[in-house]
């Protein structure tokens, strides 16, 4: 039966969302099918960046340490790197132009600068090894690239010769000299006319690590990432509506600000934190690297209300010693995503922060970052639930191998329509019809169902991926990577559980007869390779060959048994 909340929501965005309201819906046809769409977003994200940068002016939009830029600044700095792309690098219209550097406001100026200018705003994993880096960019032929020093330098050891130009940009500078180099000779860059951006038009490459280990370019159209995002706006719209009918918004309340401990190369980083920053006139407080003592510092400092991280940062937050040393009073709401957060955590969580109940998201790369979301007094009811469909937008359905919905309950694949969701992965034409079905859901690999009430249960994972605190690690890249060590015959990666990270990778390897190596030693060899989370947490090494199924493949379910146990015991020893 549905909750009290759960009426309460479905009322308000029903008000927020019916002919004439301020978010009404009209359609859009994709696959067959009409999707609602929100009327008033809208065509482009250049458009976006304009009106809501206008809107709010002066207000302080972006803190990073004694850096700090409102919306006005921030747009006119924006401004001028899309015309400088246009004059000086020769950007087109589609043309992918890569950013490789940690979170910093050139970050943000340079992905609105892109997109401004015509270009694919192409997000390049920061985490990743120069081969890596070298292997998205050429995959998706990125013709200019914006890096930081040390994802430079990873490129440079790899030696990368493709056809991209590597632009080096000092990020420890003001971002006005760390922009010198792309701007060039600004003296005539008011004369340089922008392009005409349409919803059809490409706007973003997000890279995500699938079974098969290879990572995939998944590209979206201004119109999906523009309308993902309202997905998002009209939900703190209905948040918003609720509270108010709750006696609990003050006319006096401080600005909205959130910290921003996820990278914004991920789509949670990118949509649900920055993009809708822009719509509410939210502050973004970065910090370079996560740090739960430097994270409390800023929340005390900045007057957060707005955490948004993977499910172990509101862990640390709650478990660290020194947490009532700092003033959190003005947190509302601690969200989580990319993750499945402990049973456990979530009334603890509601215990340890009584006015910043917790929230927990699920949605992917592929969705342009929107699918359920569970929060509040429902999510202490249903802590093992991720919620109900986002609406206005999502359409959720458990499918078949078939394509076909299974009754309720039943357990099937999780599959997402709206129209949000991504165009395809880059030059990956079988991987993309393989997702999706003929009447536009995209298969996203997790095993589900809904119970009576409509909440959505992820109970096991159809891919061969670990999720390693929010970021996806491929089975078999890891395996291949091992494989490369020439003492090792045979090898099997699964995940084990964490209390902290939710999952770890583990691997089970068996040596050529004659060669051995240490855990150490290949540890080492595989941090060479691939990046540094994904290198196993714990390598045992079986003396004979490893168990196999009749189809002579590795029995990786006898093995990930028998391994998490082990793990689980040395836990608790």
């Amino acid at each position: 039966m549905p909750s009290e909340l759960d009426l309460r929501i479905a009322k308000a965005t029903e008000m927020l969302t019916a002919p004439g309201a301020p978010m009404a819906l009209t359609s859009f046809k994709a696959y067959g099918v009409d999707l609602p769409m929100v009327a008033v977003a809208p065509p482009a994200l250049s458009h976006y960046f304009a009106y809501f940068c206008a809107q709010h002016g002066d207000t302080e939009f972006i803190v990073d340490g004694d850096q700090r830029l409102s919306f006005k600044e921030t747009y006119a700095a924006a401004d001028r790197v899309a015309r400088a792309l246009v004059a000086h690098h020769g950007v087109q219209k589609g043309d992918r132009v890569g950013i490789a550097m940690r979170n910093t406001p050139s970050w943000i100026i340079l992905y609105m600068g892109i997109l401004m200018a015509g270009g694919c705003a192409t997000l390049l994993n920061g985490w990743w090894q120069g081969s890596e880096l070298a292997a998205g960019i050429d995959d998706v032929g990125a013709s200019l690239v914006f890096a930081d020093a040390p994802r430079a330098e990873r490129l440079k050891e790899a030696g990368y010769a493709g056809a991209a130009k590597i632009v080096t940009l000092d990020i420890s500078a003001p971002v006005a000299t760390t922009l010198a180099p792309v701007l060039g000779d600004a003296s005539a860059l008011d004369a340089v006319a922008l392009p005409e951006i349409t919803g059809d038009d490409l706007a973003t490459i997000l890279f995500t690590s699938g079974s098969t280990g290879q990572s995939k370019g998944a590209y979206s159209t201004h119109r999906a990432v523009v309308q993902g995002t309202f997905n998002y706006i009209v939900q703190a719209l209905m948040m918003l509506q609720l509270a108010t009918e709750d006696g609990t918004v003050s006319e006096n309340r401080p600005q909205h600000a959130t910290l921003l401990t996820v990278p914004l190369f991920h789509v949670t980083g990118e949509v649900p934190v920055m993009l809708v920053s822009f719509a509410i006139g939210r502050k973004i407080v970065m910090m370079p690297k996560w740090n739960v003592v430097d994270a409390m510092r800023l929340i005390e400092k900045e007057k957060i209300t707005n955490f948004t991280g993977v499910p172990l940062m509101s862990f640390e937050l709650m478990t660290h010693p020194d947490r009532h040393k700092y003033d959190l009073s003005t947190l509302q709401g601690l969200a989580g995503g990319g993750a499945p957060r402990p049973v456990e955590h979530v009334k603890r969580i509601a215990d340890e922060f009584p006015t910043a109940p917790p929230a927990l998201g699920y949605g992917l790369t592929e969705t342009n970052g929107i699918g359920a979301g569970n929060f509040s007094t429902n999510y202490l009811e249903k802590p093992n639930s991720t919620g109900l469909p986002s609406k206005p937008l999502v359409d959720m359905a458990i499918l078949d191998d078939a394509g076909k919905p299974v009754p309720q309950g039943e357990r099937g694949e999780v599959s997402i329509r709206s129209v949000a969701l991504f165009s395809g992965y880059w030059n990956r034409p079988d991987a993309t019809a393989e997702c999706m079905t003929s009447d536009g859901y995209f298969r996203t690999g997790d095993i589900g169902y809904f119970d009576p009430d409509g909440y959505l249960f992820i109970v096991d994972r159809k891919k061969d991926i670990i999720i390693r605190g929010g970021e996806n690690i491929s089975c078999q890249e890891v395996e291949a990577a091992i494989y490369e060590h020439p003492a090792i015959a045979e090898a099997c990666v699964f995940g084990l559980p964490d209390e902290r990270f939710g999952e770890l990778p583990g691997a089970v390897v068996y040596c050529h007869p004659g060669t051995s190596v240490s855990e150490a030693e290949l540890a080492d060899f595989l941090k060479e390779r691939i990046a540094a989370f994904k290198v196993p947490a714990k390598i045992w090494f079986e003396a004979d060959s490893l168990p196999r199924l009749g189809t002579e493949k590795i029995d990786k379910v006898s093995l990930r048994t028998k391994y998490r146990a082990l793990w689980q015991q040395a836990a608790a020893a």
